[in-house]
């Protein structure tokens, strides 16, 4: 049987753990009172086509045990708890990692279990919109809302809830999964569905616009900013496309307002839905909030409840780089405050 150490009133040494599809980073912190301090990280390849889930969970351990060494003052201590943030599918409830597409080979993984015997301490598993939502709640720009819709706007499109300050995951981890709701009948595709959220709101959907908007022009003879030719038109990036349009680009800017058009009105869905005081947008929002801000809130004025709208303030995400940190060490530190960090 397991004997996990209970939370000292500065909560111990956190161990955070990020999993990705390329790399894992291993961090830990502190969080005294209400803050959050990252004290030490390294990162490594995950390489899921290459290297057995074992192994990379062994080194988790092996690095957790190290860094925790490094910052306990010498007292060998075990952490006071472990958070993971890691892509779906997964059951938070049981701390399985079911076979989530960018981690080939990770079926049914009972990551928790393994975690908690190898470091002795509770550990907690979030998927990476929860867990981004739980950071920029606790310690970035959504601090000090009760009710919260955090948006990734990334490489896809998901959200994290915070309902009545308390992070809400749905039945079986699927609360959030915004990106997949159909916003119109045509358009790209994204999330396996023609016209979703994420087709129209994500680094991949604002691309797929690209191409198309690129190749209709160049058809008829025209020149495109941010593609010279056909041959380039795989190459076009939502990165590519926001440097024309910061330059001025007509095209390109045009773009970026039918993203957030489609922005604003799967915002007014929620707005009306979940009545939040806050909307954090991370990623590609907080670099281009100048091309996407008008277009979504003249679409939000037409969609949303004017009350709601009202109360609900959007905002870019404040954690920037770090937000990945910061996720899966909130996941300790939101667990612990459910839990009280004892066995």
């Amino acid at each position: 049987m397991l004997h996990f150490r209970a939370m000292s009133e500065d909560r111990g040494i956190l161990v955070g753990v990020d999993i990705g599809g390329t790399k894992t980073a291993v961090v830990v912190g502190e969080a005294p009172d209400d803050g959050l301090s990252i004290l030490d990280r390294v990162a490594f390849s995950t390489e899921p086509r290459a290297r057995p889930w074992s192994n990379v969970v062994d080194e988790i351990i092996d690095t957790a045990r190290m860094l925790v060494s490094r910052h306990d003052g010498g007292r060998s201590r075990n952490p006071a708890c472990v958070g993971v943030s890691c892509g779906g599918p997964l059951d938070s409830r049981t701390g399985l990692v079911q076979s989530p597409p960018n981690l080939p080979g990770w079926d049914e993984v009972p990551l928790t279990s393994i975690l908690e015997r190898g470091l002795g301490c509770r550990a907690f598993l979030q998927n990476d919109a929860n867990a981004c939502a739980l950071a920029e709640w606790r310690f970035g720009a959504g601090r000090g809302a009760r009710t919260m819709v955090f948006l990734t706007f990334g490489t896809g499109m998901g959200a994290g809830l915070i309902i009545d300050g308390r992070l809400f995951e749905g039945t079986n981890d699927l609360a959030g999964e915004v990106g997949h709701v159909r916003l119109a009948e045509e358009g790209p595709e994204g999330y396996g569905k023609i016209g979703s959220f994420e087709a129209f709101c994500s680094g991949g959907g604002i691309a797929r616009l690209g191409r198309a908007a690129a190749e209709k022009r160049l058809a008829e003879g025209g020149t495109v900013a941010f593609c010279p030719d056909h041959a380039s038109l795989a190459t076009i990036t939502a990165r590519g496309v926001a440097e024309a349009a910061e330059a001025g680009d007509s095209l390109a800017r045009e773009i970026y307002a039918t993203s957030g058009r489609f922005l604003g009105r799967g915002l007014s869905m929620l707005i009306d839905i979940i009545n939040p005081e806050r909307i954090v947008i991370g990623s590609i929002f907080t670099r281009c909030d100048s091309l996407l801000r008008p277009a979504m809130e003249a679409e939000i004025a037409r969609e949303a409840l004017p009350a709601a709208t009202r109360v609900c303030r959007i905002v870019p995400a404040a954690l920037g780089e770090s937000i990945g940190d910061y996720a899966c060490l909130s996941v300790a530190v939101d667990a612990l405050g459910r839990v009280g960090g004892s066995s």
